[in-house]
């Protein structure tokens, strides 16, 4: 779901701000620890596409998952100071603990599962663990930070989210038309005066 929150703020700022603006704003952008974020998020992608393929991958992702968590939470510690990171900062904690307390699985309710792919219903209730994910069940901790939103059209793919991937994806919107913005003001009142 960080793609996506990535994605739309990036196509905002492009029509909020304009391409060469927010090419520039983009450019600019310095993060502490910055090149850590898109290795982390390489690392989520290996974990999903090596699911099934390697048995070590199968057995221990749910803890690879959980040091790829924690490794993000350092980093956006680091930038605290950034407009939007707490937002990011608490989606990510709130996705980490639930993880953290469920043995390192994202707990997803059947209900919306079967809203958006039936043929995940079985595999979830049969015990096969699809990548990260584990059946939310009357044992499952704070259930409600797990997936339990499903989202269907108009939004353009179907998947089933957490309270923690909205608020998450709330602050990278906001970081990033923060950041993509300023070059668009600072260019403007310059050429004001």
């Amino acid at each position: 779901m960080v793609y996506d929150g990535i994605v739309i703020g990036v196509i905002v700022g492009f029509i909020r701000a304009g391409w060469r603006n927010s090419l520039t704003a983009l450019s600019q952008i310095r993060l502490k620890g910055g090149l850590i974020f898109p290795i982390l998020l390489g690392i989520q992608l290996l974990l999903y596409l090596l699911h099934g393929e390697i048995s070590f991958i199968d057995q221990y992702n749910g803890y690879m998952f959980m040091v790829v968590y924690a490794a993000g939470l350092c980093v956006i510690w680091l930038n605290r100071q950034e407009k939007g990171m707490w937002w990011i900062f608490a989606g990510v904690a709130l996705n980490f603990v639930v993880m953290l307390l469920n043995g390192g699985k994202m707990p997803v309710s059947l209900d919306a599962v079967a809203i958006l792919d039936p043929d995940s219903v079985e595999a979830l209730r049969s015990g096969i663990i699809v990548s990260k994910h584990v059946l939310l069940t009357d044992s499952t901790l704070m259930p409600f930070l797990g997936d339990i939103i499903p989202l269907t059209l108009p939004y353009p793919r179907s998947l089933v989210i957490s309270i923690g991937d909205v608020i998450m994806n709330f602050g990278i919107f906001f970081y990033l038309q923060q950041a993509m913005l300023v070059h668009k003001l600072r260019t403007s009142f310059v050429d004001t005066k």
